[in-house]
């Protein structure tokens, strides 16, 4: 099963942006709406784990922040990551100085955590046009065969597997994580 095509007729980001929200949250990119599937076991455990340690390293020293389910606005498209890194100086804030609403910029750092309803080459569009619009690094995990495809400008993806150590935001310094470390998330054994 595929992401769910909530509409055929072709409509303006500016329209699709008017329209209600909707839980699991909608997409909009190619003038279509694509529907996001409900997060089982798997994926939102990887989310929560992912999210929260990139935070634990990330935001005490003001380096970047991860969000989850955030909405990014940018170029035509918007989107929900399953993962949003924003680099710190990046963060877009209100007037007030407090962390904007709207997010009319690609992340830094997306992460796209695949379901089994969902189509990869979808998917995989989501994050090649992030990285071409802005994006320094992208991965997409597979639960199914714990790998995890790394995306970065002007080179080809590339597959890492078992102990081999993931590109992270060169902000984030030393801090170090394998396949094996992300995967393991998921034994509660």
């Amino acid at each position: 099963m595929t992401l769910s095509i909530q509409s055929t007729t072709v409509l303006s980001v500016e329209d699709f942006l008017k329209l209600p929200e909707n839980k699991p949250a909608s997409e909009y990119f190619n003038g279509q709406i694509y529907q996001k599937p409900m997060p089982q076991g798997k994926h939102s455990t990887l989310q929560i784990e992912l999210a929260s340690a990139i935070n634990q390293i990330a935001k005490p020293s003001k380096l970047a922040y991860a969000f989850t389910e955030l909405r990014c606005t940018f170029s035509g498209f918007s989107i929900v990551p399953d993962i949003a890194v924003f680099e710190w100086q990046n963060i877009p804030l209100d007037a007030k100085g407090s962390i904007a609403n709207k997010f009319e910029i690609p992340p830094d750092w997306i992460i796209e955590i695949l379901s089994p309803e969902q189509s990869p080459n979808r998917v995989i569009r989501k994050i090649t046009f992030s990285i071409q619009n802005g994006a320094k690094l992208g991965w997409l995990l597979d639960s199914d065969d714990e790998s995890i495809m790394i995306f970065e400008p002007n080179k080809l993806p590339e597959l890492k597997e078992k102990q081999d150590v993931l590109p992270i935001l060169s902000v984030l310094q030393n801090w170090q994580l394998t396949v094996a470390d992300v995967f393991s998330w998921l034994s509660f054994a």
